[in-house]
């Protein structure tokens, strides 16, 4: 999502100075961005820790808008090592929202990118902002709650600019090989089967790259007094099941075995999440935005890209799977 935002950025508005702060975990790299962008002296990159409050500091004390995009991001992995989520995921955005609240005379406004995994298990056919409760249900979730309260928090006490956005699952190109479409369409690359969670029948909404990109350019540039304060879905209020998606690549990739072979499934996940949906209409209300890209045309465009990358894809397969242990001492790889 960062690097997909950063080329969006910068080659829509050639003016802008960026300024990026990563501290490039196994989930980051610096080849996520082209060298046309790297090399230009519009942008600058800082290695660095999000939760380096002098840092961060430093930094926003040099620009007009912050986008809080910097979090530990995949549930599997929060089961598998928990500790790091909370540190940088709520300590982190502390850092980053007393920064603002310290240069509030000269930040114009702060977005932070929060995550519809907050809502938990949808108990409404479509999730409202306002209406549904937040019932994270893994470390992650629950530290991305704690992240996303407290900047609403700092915008109730010392009203700093603030825009929470909540995205539901962004797919797309760059995307690390732990999440699903990714690890789906590289595996049907290796000639792997496509291992899928308990029957496969988890539902989510699944939202392209680009349009998040779109969303959050108009969110840079709409009227400030409409969004201050607001919680924003961005979504697309439809969902598929996993293992529709799983089926959908197969074909869409010309396997010619049978599903049976090439689908495997396995425990489900601890702290399951069985169904996301996004309501919308907020976000179209507010600022006009609504996605532009149908599922299946993504999809297509996301498989191209990995067949296309695959230089880019294939040193990161050895952390393509992560090994969790249950309640019961049962170590499953996820």
């Amino acid at each position: 999502m960062g690097s997909n935002f950063v080329r969006h950025l910068f080659d829509k508005y050639p003016n802008y100075q960026i300024t990026v702060l990563d501290t490039l975990t196994y989930a980051g790299e610096i080849d996520n961005l082209p060298q046309r962008i790297l090399k230009d002296p519009r942008f600058s990159f800082c290695y660095g820790d999000v939760r380096n409050a002098s840092l961060v500091q430093d930094l926003v004390s040099q620009a007009d808008i912050v986008i809080h995009l910097a979090a530990e991001t995949h549930v599997t992995r929060s089961i598998f090592d928990n500790l790091k989520f909370f540190e940088t995921d709520v300590l982190g955005t502390q850092s980053v929202a007393n920064a603002v609240l310290k240069n509030h005379k000269s930040v114009e406004r702060f977005i932070h990118i929060s995550t519809s995994e907050v809502y938990g298990t949808a108990r409404a056919p479509f999730i409202k902002e306002d209406e549904h409760p937040l019932l994270p249900n893994s470390p992650y979730a629950s530290a991305k709650t704690g992240a996303d309260r407290l900047v609403y928090s700092y915008w109730a006490t010392y009203q700093i600019p603030v825009i929470i956005v909540r995205p539901f699952n962004n797919y797309g190109p760059n995307q690390h090989l732990e999440k699903m479409i990714p690890r789906f369409i590289t595996s049907c690359l290796l000639g792997e089967p496509l291992t899928v969670h308990g029957q496969g029948e988890a539902r989510r909404d699944w939202l392209y790259v680009a349009d998040f990109c779109e969303a959050i350019d108009m969110l840079l540039h709409c009227e400030l007094s409409k969004v201050v304060g607001q919680v924003i879905n961005l979504g697309t209020g439809q969902d598929f099941s996993n293992k529709e998606i799983a089926e959908m690549i197969v074909e869409k990739m010309n396997k010619s075995q049978s599903l049976i072979s090439l689908i495997n499934y396995t425990d489900d996940r601890p702290g399951q999440v069985f169904r996301l949906t996004a309501s919308i209409e907020k976000a179209k209300q507010l600022i006009g935005w609504q996605p532009k890209t149908k599922f299946e045309e993504g999809l297509d465009k996301t498989i191209e890209w990995y067949k296309a990358n695959q230089s880019w894809w294939e040193k990161k397969l050895w952390m393509k799977r992560v090994p969790i242990i249950t309640k019961e001492g049962k170590k499953l790889i996820h």
